[in-house]
């Protein structure tokens, strides 16, 4: 499992060294990751390996739907369009999380079956649902905290 753990660390740094590179081509003087904090959110979703990178993602944005889903699940199969179609019609940003690469992230979250959808608001999970939901369901519960 160190093993494991250490491949973990390393491509945490490469991540992070990657990110660095990308801000540095932004241009400005380290300002452009405030201003990101009030500009929209990413018109699709984004995939996110590990706690770090989800913590990130939840404190960026105002309000943040993570969707835990695996492969193989059909439900979540059904639920990725939805998914989709709110990453592009709403301010919230839309992560997911592939359970089977990230154990220990559903772990962390109580996340015990798939798809179940994690809503974050000012970097703090404040809504847990499992399960298939309608888009305007889904919408309604973003809306009430943007």
């Amino acid at each position: 499992m160190s093993e494991s753990q250490g491949t973990d660390d390393e491509l945490d740094e490469i991540r992070e060294k990657k990110r660095e590179q990308l801000e540095s081509q932004l241009g400005d003087d380290g300002d452009a990751e405030e201003a990101d904090e009030s500009a929209t959110a990413p018109s699709e979703p984004v995939h996110v390996h590990g706690t770090s990178e989800l913590q990130e993602t939840a404190s960026k944005y105002d309000v943040v739907l993570v969707d835990f889903y695996a492969d193989w699940c059909g439900p979540c199969k059904m639920l990725e369009p939805t998914v989709k179609s709110l990453a592009q019609s709403t301010d919230a940003a839309v992560a997911k999380v592939d359970i089977d690469q990230n154990q220990q992230l559903a772990q962390q979250y109580q996340v015990r079956g798939v798809p179940t959808l994690l809503l974050f608001s000012d970097g703090e999970p404040v809504e847990q649902v499992v399960g298939v939901r309608d888009e305007s369901t889904l919408r309604s519960l973003i809306e009430q905290y943007q």
